[in-house]
């Protein structure tokens, strides 16, 4: 049987967070009843969301097992230690059984550099230069992708590239390096995955050639990019843009990553991004990884409002007072004036969670009311009364939230295989 997780590679995965530590055998149920062909990461979790949580990554790792093995679960999985920024945090990862692991150098990207004018680029680069030593090797070429499309590499391009990921790209080779020195000391295989996509702009595909190759030929053992697509990907709704100008853009992609790799692209806050996710799937050839989390939470909230509603309505109405300071992490644009504050637990319900078997197959949610709820989980699982309630429920009714996660996840699934 296995229980341990392991690296599993190139094969198309889903990961499926886990906030409360009880969903694991709802997401294996959903997995089970369709036999996707699409691996499992059971065991995923930032070091934001056990911060917020108070869980550890020990904590994770332990209730993911304790679930698989609960299920009856024997296949390949992952475990997923996401958005790592510090060598601390990969220790503690390492240590605890994790296997794939998120780098996440977004604190040294400098998020305004597309908006710089040639003199003040020329200003940034001088000072970025000794963090991009690439700049000759890159400067004045063109890449052409099996798409037909041409990227030229234009000295302003690779400045840009340079003022805006040279000092980030340096951290997640340092980064890589100790997620191997850690790995290695304990004796176990590892792959990593790269998050370039916590930025306003989306990832150009001559920032994302650069970066991967930079990664690579710095012996980064990539096995997933998370670039920045076109569009907006906001948290607990459907994708929010022009799809064909996606679908464009992510063959581009895709193209490079054939061209480099091949390595997986990745979907983060690719929780209820239905609409695309065919697309995805197809046109990556199903090298794919897509990423949840904090959709589980929101299907917990669901079997409150079943069994408990009033238990329900006051989370309501604590996530609204919450929210405006929970969601300044997050790129929402919800708002608690959008969504009504009474009514009844059914009322509620669909206003902030909506009844998935209302949704069309293909669809996401697009609620603002999820949102809501969705940035507010720390609040809610760390409070005295709310954090022991919500838990208590779900234990009350581990039969509920099994078949609720298995409905909202066999969507997420299916939409993917449709592609495949």
């Amino acid at each position: 049987m296995a229980t341990h997780p392991a690296p599993l590679g190139l094969r198309p995965s889903f990961g499926f967070g886990d906030r409360t530590g009880m969903a694991t055998p709802g997401h294996v149920a959903a997995l089970l009843s369709l036999s996707s062909g699409i691996e499992p990461i059971f065991a995923q979790q930032s070091i934001r969301e056990m911060t917020r949580t108070g869980r550890t990554p020990q904590d994770v790792m332990a209730d993911a097992l304790r679930g698989i093995v609960a299920a009856g679960y024997k296949g390949p999985h992952a475990a997923d230690a996401d958005h790592l920024k510090t060598a601390v945090d990969i220790q503690r990862t390492a240590a605890a059984g994790f296997c794939f692991f998120t780098i996440d150098p977004s604190d040294d990207v400098d998020t305004k550099a597309d908006d710089y004018n040639a003199a003040e680029l020329a200003e940034k680069f001088a000072a970025a230069r000794e963090y991009a030593p690439w700049y000759d090797k890159y400067q004045g070429k063109t890449i052409m992708l099996n798409t037909g499309r041409a990227v030229a590499l234009s000295p302003e391009a690779v400045q840009r590239c340079a003022v805006k990921y040279g000092k980030a790209i340096r951290k997640a080779l340092d980064l890589a390096g100790y997620i191997d020195q850690a790995c290695g000391a304990l004796g176990k295989a590892y792959e990593i995955e790269l998050s370039v996509d916590e930025t306003p702009q989306p990832t150009t595909l001559a920032e994302h050639y650069i970066i991967a190759d930079q990664c690579l030929r710095g012996g980064m053992k990539l096995v997933s990019l998370a670039p920045r697509y076109v569009g907006d990907f906001e948290k607990g709704v459907d994708y929010k843009g022009d799809i064909k100008k996606f679908e464009r853009e992510l063959a581009d992609h895709v193209g490079i990553s054939a061209l480099l790799g091949p390595y997986k692209l990745s979907l983060h806050s690719g929780s209820d991004k239905l609409s695309i996710y065919a697309a995805f799937a197809r046109l990556t050839k199903g090298r794919f990884h897509v990423k949840t989390a904090g959709t589980s939470y929101l299907e917990a909230l669901r079997v409150v409002a079943r069994h408990e509603p009033a238990l329900f309505k006051d989370i309501v109405a604590f996530g609204r007072s919450r929210y405006d300071t929970d969601r300044k992490t997050y790129h929402v644009s919800a708002e608690n004036s959008q969504v009504p504050a009474t009514g009844s637990a059914a009322e509620l319900e669909a206003l902030y969670l909506e009844d998935w078997a209302t949704v069309p197959a293909g669809k996401g949610f697009t609620n603002p009311g999820r949102q809501i709820l969705h940035c507010t989980f720390g609040s809610v699982l760390t409070d005295a009364r709310f954090g022991p309630a919500v838990k208590a429920c779900l234990q009350a009714h581990p039969d509920t939230y099994k078949q609720v996660l298995q409905v909202h996840f066999a969507k997420h699934l299916e939409a993917l295989r449709s592609g495949m």
